[in-house]
């Protein structure tokens, strides 16, 4: 009896630590601690995140845990300059995917050519890590898988190595669905 007691004790244990160590990118959340007790995730509280959402601010292309992708969104509206997101087209862009200069100029660009067909100014931009999708089904109730076209619709872009082109096949990824009440 006291043999299966301690073994009881120890998994509720081991169950305890593990459940502590915080949750998935993704998961609800009110406090900062509810995502990781270490201080390296936080909560996004925002009444546009339904019940919260764990994330890691300013993340970039390879630093997102497996289960999330680096999403980069621009602040604003910009209806400024058109773009060429075609990822086939050969046809120059008005500005660059990476916000560099083209190669043997000396113009300097603090523009991203966006999903959205219009360059964004990187300083508007904001990072978090986001949890990757197949479908809707991998997200939470309030919650859209990302596709394309919705990020076209409704703002963010996953944020790619260097020399790899964010327009062809982006990553999904689920953020909250626009409140279209009005």
């Amino acid at each position: 009896m006291a043999n299966r007691l301690v073994v009881l004790l120890l998994l509720v244990g081991t169950l305890g630590a593990s459940v502590g160590c915080g949750k998935q990118i993704g998961n609800a959340c009110n406090f900062a601690q509810d995502c990781s007790p270490n201080g390296d995730r936080i909560c996004d509280p925002d009444p546009s995140s339904p019940g919260g959402y764990c994330t890691v601010l300013g993340c970039d292309y390879s630093t997102c845990p497996d289960e999330a992708v680096c999403i980069q969104f621009f602040t604003g509206a910009f209806s400024n300059r058109t773009c060429n997101n075609d990822p086939d087209s050969t046809a120059s862009r008005a500005c660059t995917l990476d916000g560099l200069p083209p190669t043997g100029t000396n113009e300097a660009y603090d523009e991203v050519c966006a999903l959205s067909g219009y360059c964004v100014s990187r300083s508007s931009e904001v990072r978090y890590c986001m949890l990757k999708c197949s479908n809707d089904g991998d997200c939470r109730d309030g919650y859209e898988c990302r596709t394309e076209d919705l990020m076209k619709e409704h703002g963010g872009q996953p944020v790619v190595a260097p020399g790899v082109n964010v327009f062809k096949d982006p990553q999904k990824f689920c953020a909250a669905k626009p409140n279209t009440s009005t």
